[in-house]
């Protein structure tokens, strides 16, 4: 069922603990327990499964429950034992574990979409369920008469979702690339804003409650830091993998950032730093560089006798440039260039080699990582996805030795 792993690095990245083994099909989801030596999983094959480390230092589920339909997310409230399961008919489907962890029985049947439920969230304070779908809706509904409070349709499918417990804020994104904010009441909503920043569909999206930042992932293989509490718009682009982005987590105790990619990459950003926002493209009939005229300004290039250039742009300063003026290419940390990109001639002379500097680490965890989950008290993170393999990881190497002690002393 499950294989421990013993070699210990010789380098500061992730340790692989454990690899957990068994399901038929995608884990779509997997946390950690809190003060356990435990896992929770659910996946395609139908199953939801409570995996327990043996003395033998292996995982082996405690619980094995079949649903009726595929479970495509969950929500898991440890303090109460709670855990919420959403499926691919659209319904969430609630259980209550024992304090073994050896049983789980049935409590409720929401039938909050009709269609597959991307992502759900369980606030005990409003005694709320809030999820998401790919009918194109968010719903919340009450967990203690069942009945559906409220309902927001959105023109594509929405794909991920956090929530605020205190203000009551809900931050949807979707397959367009836009998260919406919304506050939820009972019986009714209201639009607060649509960020728009990604140019691709919106995979992941974590929420910091205390700084009040959120942040998102998305296909266009990049993640924007957006500035929620400061209420001026700022925002910051990280770019650093090769990969959708489909996990995120921001550890508020160190400041940093873990995200996790398709291709199984796994970045930590340093976010104690500062940081600059990346400039916005400028738009240009002609290269503000060289004057040469680009290929749809025809005027410009009948008055001049010669060929339109293709357009590009400074990663650095936002110029519209041709392709001489910007045959450099260089890192730019500050702005979340881990890897080369175009800069104009000017700036690549100005970039100095301490501006080149990382401000993030990346790692690979070699397997498909569509979803992950981690326990900063204990330095643990668990990732799962399509191979079917859940995977334990000791982090502390990467997000710093002070995890363990800093949330004991909090």
């Amino acid at each position: 069922m499950a294989a421990e792993i013993h070699s210990r690095p010789q380098t500061a990245r992730p340790v692989l603990l454990n690899k957990i083994e068994g399901h038929t099909d995608a884990v779509n989801a997997a946390v950690l327990i809190p003060k356990e030596d435990g896992v929770i999983t659910v996946s395609e094959d139908r199953t939801i499964r409570v995996w327990l480390k043996r003395d033998s230092g292996q995982y082996w589920p405690s619980i094995y429950h079949t649903v009726s339909s595929p479970c495509s997310c969950m929500s898991y409230h440890h303090d109460s034992r709670r855990i919420f399961i959403g499926q691919d008919n659209g319904s969430v489907v609630e259980f209550l574990i024992s304090e073994d962890f050896n049983k789980m029985n049935h409590v409720k049947t929401y039938p909050a979409h009709q269609n597959r439920v991307s992502a759900l969230v369980f606030s005990l304070e409003s005694e709320w369920l809030v999820s998401t779908g790919h009918d194109k809706s968010l719903s919340w509904m009450c967990t203690q008469s069942g009945s559906m409070l409220g309902r927001h349709c959105f023109s594509t499918w929405a794909s991920c979702l956090q929530y605020d417990h205190e203000t009551q804020h809900a931050f949807v994104g979707d397959f367009s690339g836009q998260v919406t904010m919304l506050k939820l009441e009972r019986q009714t909503y209201s639009i607060v804003t649509t960020l728009k920043g990604h140019e691709g569909s919106v995979g992941a999206l974590w929420w910091d409650p205390v700084q009040r930042l959120l942040f998102s992932g998305a296909s266009d293989h990049s993640v924007i830091m957006w500035d929620i509490g400061g209420r001026k718009g700022r925002t910051l682009l990280l770019q650093g993998h090769h990969e959708r982005v489909q996990a995120i987590r921001y550890l508020q105790l160190t400041r940093q950032l873990v995200s996790c990619s398709a291709d199984g990459g796994v970045a930590v950003w340093n976010m104690d730093t500062q940081r600059e926002e990346a400039p916005q493209w400028l738009d240009s009939d002609s290269c503000q560089k060289c004057e040469q005229p680009f290929f749809w300004n025809i005027k410009q290039m009948w008055d001049t006798k010669t060929l339109g250039l293709r357009q590009h742009h400074c990663r650095k300063c936002g110029k519209a440039v041709c392709g001489k003026c910007s045959s450099k290419r260089s890192t730019f940390p500050i702005m979340g260039f881990e890897f080369p990109v175009r800069v104009c001639d000017d700036c690549f002379a100005i970039i100095k080699d301490e501006d080149r500097t990382p401000l993030a680490t990346f790692h690979e965890g070699k397997h498909n990582i569509a979803h992950m989950d981690m326990d900063p008290s204990r330095g643990l993170m668990v990732t799962c996805g399509s191979d079917r393999i859940v995977k334990i990881w000791d982090m502390t190497q990467v997000v710093g030795c002070s995890l363990a002690t800093g949330f004991s002393q909090r």
